[in-house]
Formats: structure tokens, sequence, C-alpha cells
């Protein structure tokens, strides 16, 4: 049996190797993974208590609607709730936009590099990807106009980017929003929002009114602590959202999900915990790098990408044997990098003490 054409030569999304692979491969009995940008806090104590009631009902099928999640986000955010999908993961939102726009002879423009499944699912499709190199790690949203052509139907701006961590300010991505042709989606995909410290990151809720061509996604994986559920969102016009709705597959956010990312959205002492954390080890890495004369990209996410002026696949291998997953950046697009989560603060001292003793 013959796959579809556009799926010859993809490969899997290859995430961060799993601990207990590790430890069974290199014979070591603590291994600590700072590969997946996950929240090194876990999630709010509100969460457990309504998973372990959740599990009297695993025989039953999922609110396909998510209603009442739809209502927290909805009032949340101050948007309707028909102004919202949810995905298993935003991982799926963007599965689903590809799905029901894309189709041969499309295209879209995006940066690299940046999140990969903006292409993969595009490529899936038979669409065409138009990338722009970043400049300086940033979005070259200039150029990216510059890509746009008669068949191009989303763009995709990562922001904060995956895996520089840098952002694209308020004024540039309003600029360049009001040049965007009407018909053609822009999707700001903001998986490390909650993690933004800086004061002229673009607000893009309040966008959506004068922008129906403008979706924004989020997700519960990454500060909410929720990794493992996989729940994210879509915010865009109703109109779009019920037009895509129909390539969702029934069911696709699981009850425990709904109803942990319900508690964990009303935790929001925890998240801002989170965040206070973030920018304390941050300032540990950055601290790092100057004195031994690394270059590294100012993130705004929870995870820094650093040049080690060394091939990252070797770096990648010696922290590995240290008992540490990182993401070896020549997969990344920067060979002589590794881009590695923050930790909690006493994880970040040990990595970064192997780190100075590197040869």
């Amino acid at each position: 049996m013959k796959v579809k054409q556009s799926m010859v030569g993809l490969v899997p999304y290859q995430p961060g190797k799993p601990i207990e692979e590790v430890k069974r491969e290199l014979g070591l009995e603590e291994v600590v993974k700072l590969a997946s940008n996950e929240n090194p806090y876990g999630y709010s104590p509100k969460v457990r208590q309504v998973i372990q009631e959740s599990l009297e009902d695993l025989a039953i099928y999922p609110d396909g609607y998510a209603r009442e999640l739809r209502e927290k986000v909805s009032r949340k955010l101050g948007v309707k709730e028909t102004e919202l999908l949810f995905g298993n993961g935003s991982d799926e939102v963007i599965l689903i936009l590809c799905r029901s726009i894309l189709s041969k002879g499309d295209n879209i423009v995006t940066a690299t590099p940046t999140f990969p499944q903006y292409r993969h699912n595009a490529v899936i499709e038979g669409a065409l990807v138009k990338e722009v190199p970043l400049v300086n790690g940033v979005h070259d949203l200039d150029r990216m106009l510059e890509a746009i052509d008669e068949n191009t139907k989303i763009v995709f701006v990562c922001n904060p980017n995956n895996p520089t961590g840098t952002y694209v300010s308020e004024k540039e991505f309003l600029d360049f929003l009001k040049q965007v042709p009407e018909h053609l989606l822009v999707v700001s995909d903001e998986a490390y929002y909650e993690y933004v410290s800086t004061d002229d990151y673009p607000e893009t809720i309040p966008l959506l009114k004068d922008y129906p061509n403008l979706m924004i996604l989020r997700t519960f994986s990454k500060a909410y602590g929720l990794a493992a559920l996989r729940v994210g969102y879509g915010v865009a016009n109703e109109e779009l959202i019920k037009a895509i709705d129909p390539g969702r597959e029934p069911f696709n956010t699981n009850t425990l999900a709904q109803r942990a990312a319900v508690e964990a959205l009303a935790d929001q002492e925890f998240v801002q915990t989170c965040f206070e954390k973030n920018r304390t080890e941050m300032a540990r890495f950055e601290k790092f790098c100057e004195e031994f004369g690394y270059d590294y990209y100012p993130s705004q996410a929870n995870f820094i990408l650093m040049d080690l002026k060394k091939p990252g696949g070797e770096v990648f291998q010696k922290l590995l044997a240290k008992g540490f997953i990182t993401r070896n950046g020549e997969a990344l697009g920067f060979p002589s990098s590794v881009r590695i989560t923050l930790g909690t603060e006493e994880q970040n001292q040990r990595i970064i003490n192997v780190l100075s003793k590197l040869e």
C-alpha cells in the first residue's frame, strides 16, 4: 500500500529522549530532562484532586464541545465562546488549520528555524512551504511580506519563537498585520505567552475585532504544566472557527485534560510563581554565558539557546553522559548550540557546573 506522495520522505516529530531510556542506555540512576520546554515545577496543586475524581468517568466519552473549559477560557480572555477551538495540544489546532485550508498548489509562509509542525502539516496537505530565515534569531516580517503571493493561504508567526525564544514586538506585529492581505490567515503561535516579561510584546486578543484573518494559538502544556494531558486552543473570528471546526476530530480533548485545564486556569497564583522563578533562572543562564563569553538569544520563553562554540551534537552527548537531556542545536538549525529548558534552581546550577567545565 502506497501513501500519498506528500508523505514520502517525511519523518515523525522527534521529541527529546525519554528519561527511562537514557537511564537504561547509560546506566545512570538520575537523569534530568531539560529538552522539551516542560514546566519543572509541575502543575497547580488544585489539579490533582480533580484528576482523581475524574477517574470514575473514564468509561464515558468526554464533552466534545468542552463546554466548561470553553466558558472559563472565554471569560478569562474576554472573547465569545464561539471564537474558541480546542485541540489535543495547540499542535492539533495547527493540523486542523492545514487540513481545512490548504490544498495542493497553495503555500504557507513561515520563518526558519521555527516550530517544525507548520511545515510538516502543510507538506502533508500538498502545499509548498516558503521559509524566510530569521535575522538575529527574530522573524524577518518584511521579507515574509515579500514572500506572500496569490497562492499563500497561511502565514505562521511563532511568538516567542521556538527554538530561539526571541519575540516580535507589538509595533512590528501590528505593522505587519496591516499589510497582510485580508483573505490570508495570520497565525500568532503564543505557546510561551505566560512566560513573556517584556513590555512591548503584542497583546493580540484585542486585535481580533479588527482583524478577522488573525488566529491566536495558546496552550496548557507549558506554564500550566499539563503537557501530558495535551490541551491547547485557537482564538479567532467565529466565522473562521465555524468553518474549520468540521476538521476537528470528535472528542479530541479528553475529560481529564478539560477538567485539569479548568483548575489550572483558575490558579493564576501558581502561574505567576512559575513566571517569576523562570525569570530568575533565565538570569542565571545569561550570567553564565556572559562570564564565559558564549553567545545566546535573549529569551522570552522558558528555554535558552546558547552558542557554546562547539558542535551541538558533541555538547549534547557530553551533557547526556552527565545525566542531562537537552536539545542538540544541530537538529534545530544552530550547529554550534544547545537549547536548554530552564529547570529548578538546583537542576540549573548543576548543569551550569557541567557546562563551565566543558573541554
